[in-house]
Protein backbone atom coordinates (compact mmCIF):
# COMPACT_ATOMS: atom_id res chain seq x y z
CA UNK A 1 0.00 0.00 0.00
CA UNK A 2 1.20 3.50 -0.82
CA UNK A 3 2.45 5.48 2.16
CA UNK A 4 2.88 9.23 1.80
CA UNK A 5 4.32 11.55 4.45
CA UNK A 6 4.29 15.28 3.76
CA UNK A 7 6.23 17.83 5.78
CA UNK A 8 7.53 21.37 5.67
CA UNK A 9 4.38 23.43 5.94
CA UNK A 10 3.83 26.29 8.32
CA UNK A 11 2.82 29.89 8.77
CA UNK A 12 4.55 32.36 6.48
CA UNK A 13 4.06 36.01 5.62
CA UNK A 14 3.03 37.08 2.12
CA UNK A 15 6.07 37.06 -0.13
CA UNK A 16 7.75 34.35 1.90
CA UNK A 17 8.95 30.89 0.93
CA UNK A 18 8.53 27.31 2.07
CA UNK A 19 9.90 24.00 0.90
CA UNK A 20 7.66 20.98 1.19
CA UNK A 21 8.90 17.40 1.21
CA UNK A 22 7.07 14.13 0.70
CA UNK A 23 8.53 10.74 1.52
CA UNK A 24 6.95 7.93 -0.47
CA UNK A 25 6.94 4.19 0.07
CA UNK A 26 4.93 1.23 -1.14
CA UNK A 27 5.37 1.92 -4.84
CA UNK A 28 8.24 1.83 -7.28
CA UNK A 29 8.79 5.54 -6.92
CA UNK A 30 11.11 6.01 -9.87
CA UNK A 31 8.49 4.65 -12.28
CA UNK A 32 5.76 7.08 -11.28
CA UNK A 33 4.79 10.61 -12.20
CA UNK A 34 4.36 12.46 -8.93
CA UNK A 35 2.19 15.43 -8.12
CA UNK A 36 1.60 18.00 -5.45
CA UNK A 37 -2.02 18.75 -4.72
CA UNK A 38 -3.68 21.26 -2.45
CA UNK A 39 -7.07 21.72 -0.88
CA UNK A 40 -8.19 25.08 0.43
CA UNK A 41 -11.12 25.44 2.83
CA UNK A 42 -14.39 24.98 0.99
CA UNK A 43 -12.70 24.01 -2.26
CA UNK A 44 -11.94 20.78 -4.04
CA UNK A 45 -8.48 19.32 -4.08
CA UNK A 46 -6.47 20.48 -7.08
CA UNK A 47 -3.27 19.36 -8.72
CA UNK A 48 -0.78 22.24 -8.65
CA UNK A 49 2.35 20.62 -10.07
CA UNK A 50 3.61 17.33 -11.39
CA UNK A 51 6.90 15.81 -12.43
CA UNK A 52 7.52 12.79 -14.61
CA UNK A 53 9.44 9.76 -13.41
CA UNK A 54 12.83 10.94 -14.65
CA UNK A 55 12.27 14.50 -13.48
CA UNK A 56 12.80 15.89 -16.95
CA UNK A 57 9.35 17.38 -17.45
CA UNK A 58 7.31 19.40 -15.00
CA UNK A 59 3.92 21.05 -15.28
CA UNK A 60 2.21 23.67 -13.16
CA UNK A 61 -1.22 25.14 -12.76
CA UNK A 62 -1.26 28.72 -14.02
CA UNK A 63 -1.70 30.24 -10.57
CA UNK A 64 1.69 28.94 -9.37
CA UNK A 65 3.79 29.16 -12.53
CA UNK A 66 7.01 31.03 -11.97
CA UNK A 67 6.66 30.78 -8.17
CA UNK A 68 6.63 27.04 -7.39
CA UNK A 69 9.19 24.44 -8.41
CA UNK A 70 8.63 20.70 -8.14
CA UNK A 71 11.58 18.33 -7.98
CA UNK A 72 12.33 14.76 -6.99
CA UNK A 73 15.12 12.58 -5.71
CA UNK A 74 14.57 9.03 -6.92
CA UNK A 75 17.36 7.74 -4.68
CA UNK A 76 15.47 9.01 -1.63
CA UNK A 77 11.92 8.29 -2.85
CA UNK A 78 11.12 11.92 -2.11
CA UNK A 79 9.38 14.68 -3.99
CA UNK A 80 9.73 18.37 -3.14
CA UNK A 81 7.85 21.58 -3.74
CA UNK A 82 9.73 24.86 -3.43
CA UNK A 83 7.22 27.65 -3.00
CA UNK A 84 8.29 31.28 -3.39
CA UNK A 85 6.41 34.57 -3.42
CA UNK A 86 3.60 33.02 -1.43
CA UNK A 87 0.31 34.84 -1.18
CA UNK A 88 -2.84 34.26 0.88
CA UNK A 89 -4.48 32.37 -2.01
CA UNK A 90 -1.85 29.67 -1.54
CA UNK A 91 -3.23 28.85 1.91
CA UNK A 92 -4.26 25.20 1.85
CA UNK A 93 -3.40 21.71 2.97
CA UNK A 94 -0.78 20.35 0.58
CA UNK A 95 -0.59 16.68 -0.36
CA UNK A 96 1.59 14.62 -2.61
CA UNK A 97 0.50 11.59 -4.56
CA UNK A 98 1.06 9.89 -7.84
CA UNK A 99 -0.49 11.58 -10.85
CA UNK A 100 -3.12 10.35 -11.34
CA UNK A 101 -3.68 9.49 -7.68
CA UNK A 102 -2.90 5.91 -6.71
CA UNK A 103 -5.69 3.41 -7.27
CA UNK A 104 -5.81 2.34 -3.64
CA UNK A 105 -7.08 5.77 -2.71
CA UNK A 106 -4.32 6.35 -0.17
CA UNK A 107 -3.43 9.89 0.80
CA UNK A 108 -1.07 11.22 3.43
CA UNK A 109 -2.06 13.53 6.25
CA UNK A 110 -0.97 16.56 4.26
CA UNK A 111 0.90 19.59 5.49
CA UNK A 112 -0.80 22.89 6.28
CA UNK A 113 0.47 26.02 4.57
CA UNK A 114 -0.90 29.30 5.88
CA UNK A 115 0.06 32.58 4.28
CA UNK A 116 -0.90 35.51 6.44
CA UNK A 117 0.50 38.71 7.84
Amino acid sequence: QVHLVESGGGLVQPGGSLRLSCAVSGIIFRFNTMGWYRQAPGKERELVANIISTGGITKYVDSVKGRFTISRDNAKNTVYLQMNSLNPDDTAVYYCNTDPPNRSGSWGQGTQVTVSS
